[in-house]
């Protein structure tokens, strides 16, 4: 099955491939002889298969020996990692356990978190009202940013790995120091919550969006607005900014852009709008280059190249767009109905995770999905990536480290 996820793939084909899943807990389940986890493999319009995978022992090599009920088969196995196919509808998942899980950082739902550039530094943020620096390594907690009035609801690196940005319910966005916790800057201008937020190039210049219904671009310098880049009157949920593919026409500033602004130039910024629509704006020229009508509110949305973009719907739509022509996404992916709450690039493709727990990443050249286990029905928020490590937050409090083998 090579037709995971292709580039370019024809004009929009929707991917309602067939989706394994298994019991959350199976590496647990699977560690003692006899020991057996349930599978299911989900295909539209026909009923679900049922079946599980047993524990007969250990192979001479110390790896468990595992097999598959009828209409399964069981492929690789690794302590971490299970292959399993379900042949009859040509469909291989690899579900992968976590590598560590960090459960102290916060007491509840974690909402959003970020690993910094050289994977030292993690940061994250709770509906217990805090927000954390820990090592990245074993979870613990270096630093507390204290100043949000309310919940943080966002939190991010700047490119550095010193220095954090993240968004508050108090309508604040605030830039922090990740050595002594101190915060350096607070921009005010929103009249609503903050959703999400994101850096241009260095980080001179910043993004951030709101319930208000606004895209707003700050000047870290000077700690002042550079300007309203969207008024969309409906909350923007998520954005992301990318360089624009040099044939596309991004319009023209109305006025001459100040010299505040740093980076600006041949950018796009990318909306993912409550009001069912996706819109990408010239950051510089702040004109409309297209709006995109999905079939939910969009949660999330990124870049994949220059060209090609992702976004998120509340119902379980992945979007893959091309910038230069977005009248039909070149493909939908499909796995569940739940919400679609984080897009990020990853390799030669992406991860993503949904409001059911599921997190799943798929590749170009992988005949298969893999599958972040462990989530049990709490959605999982927010990724990070930092080379093979993968980083999820989770309702359920915890913060799980993923281990990729050579892709």
């Amino acid at each position: 099955m090579g037709a995971v996820w292709k580039e370019g793939g024809g004009s929009g084909t929707r991917k309602m491939a067939a989706t394994l899943r298994i019991q959350s807990d199976w590496s647990w389940a699977l560690r003692r002889d006899e020991g057996e986890a349930w599978l299911s493999c989900r295909s539209p319009g026909k009923p679900t298969l049922y079946g599980s995978v047993t524990r007969r022992g250990l192979s001479t090599e110390g790896v468990p020996d595992i097999a598959a009920s009828e209409g399964f088969v069981v492929g690789e196995v690794t302590k971490k990692s299970i292959l399993i196919s379900c042949p009859h509808e040509n469909v291989s998942t690899k579900f992968l356990a976590p590598y560590t899980t960090f459960g102290r950082i916060h007491q509840k739902s974690i909402t959003c978190l970020d690993i910094s550039s050289g994977g030292g530094l993690g940061v994250s943020t709770s509906t217990d009202g805090t927000m954390k620096i820990w090592q990245a390594a074993n979870g613990e907690i270096r630093r507390l940013l204290e100043g949000h009035v309310y919940d943080v609801n966002c939190c991010r690196f700047f490119p550095s790995g010193l220095v954090v940005l993240s968004g508050g319910m108090d309508a604040q966005l605030k830039i922090w120091s990740a050595e002594d916790a101190s915060c350096v800057v607070t921009f005010k201008g929103h009249k609503g919550g903050i959703l999400d937020t994101a850096v241009v190039d260095r980080g001179r210049n910043v993004l951030s969006c709101s319930r208000d219904g606004t895209a707003r671009l700050w000047d870290c310098g000077k700690s002042a607005c550079l300007g309203v880049i969207a008024d969309c009157g409906s909350p923007v949920n998520g954005i992301a900014v990318g360089t624009a593919e040099s044939s596309l026409n991004l319009g023209t500033p109305e006025t001459a852009p100040s010299e505040r602004e740093i980076g600006t130039e041949g950018k796009i910024l990318l909306l993912a709008r409550e009001d069912k629509k996706l819109q990408g704006v010239g950051l510089q020229s702040r004109q409309p280059v297209f709006l995109f009508v999905g079939s939910d509110a969009f949660n999330c949305c990124t870049f994949l190249s220059s060209t090609y973009i992702l976004a998120g719907t509340q119902d379980g739509n992945i979007y893959q767009l091309d910038v230069r022509n977005t009248n039909a996404p070149i493909q939908v992916i499909h796995r569940s109905g739940a919400p679609v709450l984080s897009l990020l690039p990853y390799r030669d493709g992406f991860i993503a995770s949904q409001g059911d727990g599921t997190c799943f990443i798929i590749q170009q050249d992988l005949d298969y999905v893999l599958d972040l286990t462990e989530a049990d029905c709490d959605p999982v928020y927010k990724v990070a990536s930092w080379e093979k490590q993968i980083y999820t937050c989770c309702r359920d409090g915890i913060v799980r480290r993923y281990q990729l083998s050579d892709l």
